[in-house]
């Protein structure tokens, strides 16, 4: 975000992010009466105001659109006095349903972001690189997912050193499914048996289930087969000892991989926030997207996903659409991903959520302008399914719903190799893949250490510039091995979409 500081300053009061904004951002709690400075410009503050919440710079008539980031993000309920606070109670959404679309041209060639990174990774057959090497252990279905958990945990004790680790993803999914229903499961499972994280992969399944072991081992390519084994519960003698018997062997393949220099356009970088509050789109989100600039302009791959928090905002990603085919794709995933809350009585601005708006954040337009800045100014390469894996070096777009375990999932099983994850509020949750925690401010990553990577709150202090440098820092000691907080604190679940019927 050019608005951002590129060296230190000394912190205002609050922030006006673009000339068109009628709002500033309190950086701190700012009481009734006090006048602070926004610029060079005096307010009198009417409304005690917490930090993270907007005030408004000058008088806002009802009715008229307001603006933050340069973008609308609602419209004024009634009228707004100059140094008032405004929020939920004086601004309402301007979502509705599906809209038109209109394809702009070719944004052009991206440059390459300065800098020369590197790290250690794992070279796989494919030619991508994971930046740990275990074996997972996958169930086709629920009815196995705590004998999946059980061969994992005694295979890590024994092969303790060998390789970074032998982790089980369990699920509740596989059976009484139908249909698409059924297929995203399925297609879900085989990605994510794909990650370059995973130097290899235990299927187990039970039997009679409709995510058919023989089925699931179709859907994968050919160059993956040599490292991945499989088990039937139901037709074992001894589903243990046959489990162990091929962990066993898979180990023996993996723990000859060794890591090496890679520049950072081999990696896949995962781009997600959760319990976002007023900074998140000051701070941690668009240092994010410095990073995804980074990793893209030297060849690499970035995800963005959480689609319902695009709306407002899609039109910042559709812009940047490298050819009018990945223009269309995205309209038509919008327009889609619409078009299934309304088939479900739903709104479709149902968001944010009670913990975003105590942070400050009043409507999704606004909540999606703050989040998608996580995909930086790369352009949009290409757009997935859900469950399908990454084809193109750039920003994808990948289909799934703002769920943070759904989301971080679905990009697992795209291929990223590492996540970073903004934070206002805070969260444990981690993926499959390291998950580095960025928070959004100083109060959070002082008060949960164990839960954070980062304190983004760098970027105010010191400016965009030097925060990045230390991001890509830390993302790159992460990529090289160094475990994340999610690692460290054993927070690796899966959670997958179910979208279908439960028989």
């Amino acid at each position: 975000m050019d608005s951002l500081p590129s060296a230190p300053r000394t912190l205002p009061d609050a922030l006006r992010i673009d000339p068109a904004d009628q709002v500033a951002v309190a950086l701190r709690p700012i009481g009734a009466g006090e006048t602070i400075t926004v610029g060079d410009a005096a307010l009198a503050i009417r409304d005690s105001v917490e930090r993270g919440h907007k005030i408004a710079l000058r008088p806002i008539a009802a009715g008229e659109q307001v603006k933050r980031y340069g973008w609308p993000i609602g419209t004024a309920t009634q009228p707004i006095e100059a140094g008032a606070h405004v929020h939920s109670h004086n601004l309402r959404t301007n979502l509705r349903a599906e809209e038109p679309y209109s394809y702009t041209g070719n944004p052009g060639a991206q440059a390459p972001y300065p800098g020369d990174w590197s790290f250690q990774g794992y070279i796989r057959a494919d030619g991508s690189v994971g930046t740990r090497n275990q074996i997972w252990v996958i169930p086709t279905v629920g009815c196995v997912a705590r004998t999946a958990d059980r061969i994992a945990a005694q295979a890590a004790r024994r092969h303790a050193g060998r390789i970074d680790d032998v982790l089980a993803f369990a699920h509740p999914l596989g059976c009484s499914q139908l249909g698409d229903d059924l297929d995203g499961t399925a297609q879900l499972l085989a990605s994510l048996a794909c990650n370059p994280n995973a130097g290899g992969v235990l299927l187990i399944g039970l039997g009679c289930e409709e995510n058919q072991l023989g089925a699931l081992l179709d859907r994968l390519p050919k160059h993956r087969r040599a490292r991945i084994r499989s088990v039937g519960a139901q037709i074992s003698a001894d589903e243990y000892a046959e489990a162990a018997t091929a962990i066993d062997e898979l180990v023996e393949i993996a723990a000859q991989d060794r890591r090496e220099t890679v520049g950072i356009g081999a990696l896949r970088l995962g781009l997600k926030c959760g319990g976002s509050d007023g900074f998140s789109g000051l701070t941690a989100n668009p240092l994010i997207g410095r990073a995804a600039d980074v990793v893209t302009g030297a060849g690499g791959q970035a995800i963005l996903t959480e689609i319902p928090e695009m709306f407002g905002a899609e039109r910042i990603l559709m812009n940047r659409a490298a050819d009018e085919a990945v223009f269309d794709a995205t309209v038509a995933m919008i327009n889609r991903f619409k078009r299934y809350f309304l088939d479900h009585g739903e709104p479709i601005s149902e968001n944010p959520s009670p913990g975003n708006v105590a942070g400050g954040i009043t409507t999704l337009e606004e909540k999606s302008l703050g989040a998608v800045q996580k995909g930086g100014h790369a352009h949009v390469t290409d757009v997935l399914a859900y469950g399908e894996r990454l084809r193109r070096a750039g920003l994808t777009l990948l289909e799934a719903p703002g769920n943070d375990a759904v989301s971080t999932t679905a990009m697992a099983a795209a291929g990223a190799t590492l996540t970073l994850f903004s934070t206002g509020r805070g969260t444990p949750l981690g993926s499959p893949v390291p998950t580095m925690k960025l928070a959004t401010n100083h109060d959070l990553a002082a008060r949960k250490p164990g839960w954070i990577d980062f304190d983004a709150g760098l970027v105010l202090d010191e400016g965009i510039d030097a925060a990045t440098h230390a991001l890509m820092t830390r993302i790159c000691a992460i990529a090289s091995g160094e475990p994340a907080r999610n690692e460290v604190n054993n927070e690796r679940d899966i959670a997958i979409w179910k979208r279908g019927v439960t028989l």
